[in-house]
């Protein structure tokens, strides 16, 4: 018997982490099954970390796929030649589909209309929707059509509120099992270098390079007015891809501070150090969360951690992008500021960490409100086995929902 071939579809950085994790859970079930990815958004260095072949081109757009947070970086995508990257991909997709068993992706409406197109069965985790935004999903038109259709094999969820939602309005395959996102946070043990006498806040601002080395800057400011307010001696740490642990030097200068092998010192001494391999360890073990990510807060918030956000210049993490995140994840999220932070901004962000440190209370409820929001781990697993069975079937498209 031929092995069982799988091709997953992601359209995010995010949705390529959960379908990373989904990856490696079919692999520790059954390592002859092959696979193959397309990445419609970004580069796709989790897949390429797996060693699962890419088979379409890749390129990172200005948008960074936030185009319904600004529309008016589509322009810039288009003339990054998004059109024709966009042509490209559902050109090979329409060749190489049909090479595949089953299609499992990852995102919104825009993989789930590919998937459709391709005459393959398809899974797909709908990690783009909530019905935590506004209570009720708004499916529109489409996107029923497509969760409906007799090869749309299981409609998983990214939480238990919106299972119930859309099993109400008609889609009974919907199912919450666990989010994938909650399953690499194991931690390393990496040394962090902490004292064990001080409070330690993780630092996350995203994964998209220069918009992250922007986000970084306003986080730093942000620790010097924490050092000056706090009563309590704190440690920084920061969660950093590796593409920014290059830039420290120009940060470090910009800001008048010192960078010596990850650690940033200002002039007074108060220490920040960053670490691009650590960010399971660095999320475990932090007190309290600032935050200016999109995957990463939601991890942060689901391990029971308060998360504190300012508004960035974007393209991805604004004040509207955090806004809907606060509505996403609820009390464990704490916005301050409705425009690209400022001083004032900051200033009150300092505030609100040294309030939240003190409050027992809302950090107990923060550990319940987590595990409402995100789910416990093990979904990337229950994700892997539904494909697992259906791939092994004669007929995916038959059989109870």
């Amino acid at each position: 018997m031929k092995n069982r071939r799988i091709l997953f579809l992601s359209n995010g950085h995010g949705e390529d982490t959960c379908n990373g994790e989904i990856i490696k859970a079919l692999l520790s079930l059954d390592a002859t099954v092959e696979m193959a990815a397309i990445p419609i958004v970004g580069e796709g260095n989790i897949y390429q970390g797996l060693g699962v072949p890419i088979l379409t081109p890749t390129q990172t757009m200005p948008s960074g796929g936030f185009l319904y947070m600004n529309p008016w970086v589509f322009f810039k995508d288009i003339a990054s030649g998004l059109m024709g990257l966009l042509g490209k991909q559902l050109q090979i997709i329409g060749q190489r589909a049909r090479d595949y068993d089953i299609l499992m992706v990852t995102g919104d409406i825009v993989v789930a209309a590919i998937a459709y197109f391709t005459k393959k069965p398809y899974i797909i985790f709908l990690s783009a929707y909530s019905s935590y935004y506004e209570g009720k999903l708004n499916l529109g038109l489409i996107l029923p059509f497509l969760l409906k259709s007799p090869r749309c094999l299981a409609v998983f969820t990214r939480d238990q509120f919106t299972a119930e939602d859309l099993q109400k309005q008609g889609i009974k395959k919907a199912q919450f099992v666990g989010t994938p996102m909650m399953d690499n946070l194991t931690p390393k043990g990496v040394n962090l270098n902490l004292d064990s006498e001080s409070l330690m806040i993780a630092l996350l601002p995203g994964s998209r390079l220069q918009e992250a080395r922007n986000n970084l800057i306003l986080l730093l400011k942000l620790v010097e007015m924490i050092d000056k307010i706090s009563s309590r001696k704190i440690q920084f740490r920061v969660a950093a891809v590796a593409s920014l642990m290059t830039e420290l030097d120009e940060i470090a200068l910009s800001l008048n501070w010192q960078h010596h092998n990850g650690r940033l010192t200002d002039q007074k001494g108060l220490e920040v150090i960053c670490y691009s391999d650590s960010f399971a360890d660095i999320l475990n073990r932090a007190n309290l969360v600032i935050g200016m990510a999109g995957t990463a807060n939601e991890q942060a918030v689901g391990l029971g951690k308060p998360v504190i956000t300012i508004p960035g210049n974007g393209p991805a993490f604004t004040y509207r992008f955090a806004e809907a995140q606060l509505r996403l994840l609820g009390l464990s999220i704490q916005l301050i500021g409705t425009k690209p932070a400022d001083d004032t901004i900051l200033n009150q962000a300092a505030q609100k960490v040294n309030q939240t440190l003190q409050n027992s209370e809302y950090l107990k409820l923060c550990l319940n409100n987590g595990e409402q929001r995100m789910g416990k781990p093990g979904g990337s697993l229950q994700i892997a086995q539904f494909i697992r069975n259906r791939v092994s079937s004669r007929n995916p498209v038959s059989g109870n929902l």
